[in-house]
């Protein structure tokens, strides 16, 4: 279960319940996923996503996200909205 107090936002992705949370490392990581100019794609997304929910606690694979019913405009929200939770006061 996700708790907003810590900027964690939940993603539903067919059975698997994620808890997405940015920590310090995984911000390291999507600096280093991030090229400036570079569109966003789909696997980029995934990867983000990956690395938000092992902030959260999971152990969860870039294949088993690809494999996953997932929404991609349900994971783009979520991330959004994790990144976005460090901002609020």
């Amino acid at each position: 279960m996700a708790n907003p107090q810590r900027g964690e936002v939940e993603l539903l992705a067919g059975e698997m319940r994620l808890t997405l949370c940015l920590t310090l490392g995984g911000l390291a990581e999507i600096e280093a996923l991030n090229r400036d100019g570079e569109a966003l794609t789909a696997e980029t997304l995934l990867r983000l996503v990956e690395i938000l929910a092992r902030g959260g606690g999971s152990a969860i694979t870039l294949e088993t996200l690809k494999a996953a019913p997932l929404s991609l405009t349900q994971a783009a929200d979520a991330v959004a909205a994790c990144l976005a939770a460090g901002m609020e006061p």
